[in-house]
């Protein structure tokens, strides 16, 4: 039991404190404006949520200037019930003005919730036709100095060009001498030149 207390969030605990009072607060202020029963319960619920919706909004990044504004809008609405219910003004004759706010409440969160929940999703740019491609030139390989190539390698060369002939009866060419030494194309190139 004292593992799962030492584990709760104090941040959350304080976050929850304060969402149950601003919760009562607007209670009591849409009580005191003259909403009364489940309708009293439920002007908190609509501040909140449009709170969440404005919030959920900014996070995801699009239309960040009318989720600032709703967002504002409904923080205005939280503060100015906690306000109220500090004794600035006497919630047993509520004026006009805040009757009529409190009136009017559901008809601006509906519209901001529904704003925020059923905007379209932000439209794919068109696709442009796509430049043609700049051609590519071809950078030559550059020339590595040409290593002198191993006499042994020459002389074995030698003796495989000979066999080759004298079983084909043609000299040996570059390709099939690589192939047989099993050396690369340019060192076989290279082998064939001093074999002539």
């Amino acid at each position: 039991m004292r593992d799962r207390l030492a584990r709760v969030d104090p941040v959350l605990v304080q976050a929850v404190i304060a969402a149950a009072l601003s919760f009562a607060h607007l209670h009591d202020v849409a009580s005191a404006a003259g909403q009364d029963g489940w309708k009293a319960w439920a002007y908190p619920v609509s501040v909140d949520l449009l709170l969440v919706a404005a919030w959920r909004r900014l996070r995801s990044g699009r239309d960040k200037a009318a989720a600032w504004c709703w967002f504002l809008i409904a923080l205005a609405a939280s503060l100015g019930a906690n306000v109220a219910t500090a004794g600035v003004l006497d919630l047993n004759d509520v004026p006009d003005w805040l009757r009529i706010l409190v009136a009017g409440w559901p008809a601006l969160a509906f519209l901001g919730g529904t704003l925020l929940a059923h905007s379209p999703a932000p439209k794919a740019e068109p696709d442009e036709a796509a430049p043609e491609p700049a051609p590519v030139a071809e950078v030559p390989k550059p020339e590595l100095p040409a290593a002198p190539v191993p006499a042994a390698l020459v002389e074995h060369a030698r003796k495989v060009a000979a066999a080759h002939e004298s079983r084909t009866g043609t000299p040996i060419d570059p390709d099939t001498l690589r192939a047989r030494l099993g050396v690369p194309a340019p060192l076989a190139d290279r082998i064939a030149a001093q074999l002539t």
